[in-house]
């Protein structure tokens, strides 16, 4: 089982980034994949979900600039990332789980990938 994220990167402040993230085995199932992401000095925290059946949430600070979206047929998703600002400076995480804003509800995780915003 792994999962396995990229497209992390450098970007001015407005600017657009898409993650991917490639799931094989049995994380990428009929649970939730999820995104979260960890700033410097702070604790992971969620960003967006979404469910093979196309139910997606995100967190209220990404809320209309984040869209989560899922290729079963690749067993990938993705979370395009628009209008970045700098506090979205982190390293994001993919993970395959029950679904939900805990991260002890998620039993797979991908390694991380760096997101810098500049202002």
């Amino acid at each position: 089982v792994q999962l396995q994220a990229s497209g992390g990167g450098s970007v001015q402040a407005g600017g657009s980034l898409r993650l991917s993230c490639t799931a094989s085995g049995q994380a990428f199932g009929s649970g939730a994949m999820a995104w979260f992401r960890q700033a410097p000095g702070k604790e992971r925290e969620f960003v967006a979900a979404g469910w093979k059946g196309g139910y997606r949430y995100y967190a209220d600070s990404v809320k209309g600039r984040f869209i989560t979206s899922r290729d079963n047929s690749q067993n990938t998703v993705y979370l395009q990332m628009n209008s970045l600002k700098p506090e979205d400076t982190a390293v994001y995480y993919c993970a395959s789980g029950k679904g939900g804003t805990d991260s002890r509800l998620y039993d797979y995780w991908g390694q991380g990938t760096l997101v810098t915003v500049s202002s």
